[in-house]
């Protein structure tokens, strides 16, 4: 590991409290393994974004493995961060530049959630199952892959335990939203709700979560809530990461998420006619950018 850099690459926050815990996660990590040359950037919203942060993480190395802190691969993770790693290998010719894959809904974070929910059940004094109703709640996507994963750990959740209902809802960009799942819940006849956010650290999404909460307090007061929190500094994160390193010797090319994808290559192409001379004399004034993936509504995409 002496001659690589591991570059960890957050999603960004307009909370800068949110970047904050991503650099404080970045120093945790570092002390658990003090032999590794870690560094961070971000994708938006933060002073150090991929390109910057590609080129620090080259600078006196031979190897950049980067690695996606990011729970879903949607447009970020399928096109913009391999574009700007490809940025990269043109201004570092002498340098191997790898991608390990994001943090996924697989069994390890699983686990974390998992934990999470029986935290919010002691919080709740150990209610009948039957009775509780458990929401994951993230920030949803225009990629329906990324929503189908998503939506995989609700079926986990579910099968795993004795819950009536695990619905999944979203806090923006796709539907349903918490208030319509709590409405549906009720409706059912659970007498208290647990909810679970899906996400790694704090945020503006995370404040808007904890309002949503209260309003639903104050109009379902027959209903016990129960709110997690994010879960980024779990033991579970840190494990999975340091997979994530021991996998990245993985063949060149079979790392990247999406590489080869029709999707990806078609917007690339779309790129280059966009920012060619030709294209620029003719452009019309607005283009929609949606990442060629499944379907966003323009009105609605949702930032931390």
């Amino acid at each position: 590991m002496n001659k690589t850099a591991i570059l960890l690459v957050g999603h960004g926050s307009r909370n800068r409290e949110g970047n904050k815990e991503i650099l404080h996660f970045a120093a945790q990590w570092r002390e658990r393994h003090p032999g590794w040359r870690i560094e961070t950037c971000f994708i938006e919203h933060a002073d150090v974004l991929l390109d910057e942060g590609l080129d620090r993480a080259a600078h006196a190395a031979h190897r950049v493995v980067t690695i996606p802190f990011i729970l879903n691969a949607a447009g970020h993770v399928k096109m913009e961060l391999p574009a700007a790693i490809e940025r990269a290998r043109a201004r570092h010719p002498g340098v191997a530049f790898a991608c390990a894959r994001h943090l996924g809904m697989g069994r390890e974070l699983f686990a974390v959630l998992r934990g999470q929910l029986d935290r919010l059940l002691r919080q709740l004094d150990m209610p009948d199952p039957h009775t509780t109703g458990v929401v994951l709640l993230g920030r949803g996507s225009s990629d329906a892959g990324a929503n189908g994963e998503f939506a995989k750990m609700a079926r986990w959740l579910f099968e795993d335990g004795d819950h009536e209902l695990v619905d999944l809802a979203f806090t923006g960009v796709t539907w349903p939203r918490l208030e319509t799942v709590v409405q549906r819940q009720a409706r059912l006849g659970m007498t208290q709700i647990c909810i679970v956010p899906v996400y790694l650290f704090t945020g503006v999404l995370m404040e808007r979560i904890r309002a949503q909460v209260e309003r639903l307090r104050r109009q379902y007061p027959q209903l016990a809530f129960a709110l997690g929190t994010h879960f980024g500094f779990d033991e579970g994160i840190f494990a999975l990461l340091d997979r994530r390193v021991d996998d990245h010797e993985a063949p060149e090319g079979g790392l990247l998420e999406c590489d080869g994808c029709r999707y990806r290559l078609a917007a690339e192409a779309a790129h280059l006619h966009e920012h060619s001379p030709t294209h620029a004399r003719h452009a019309p004034a607005h283009h929609e950018h949606d990442h060629g993936h499944a379907y966003a509504r323009p009105h609605d995409h949702a930032h931390a």
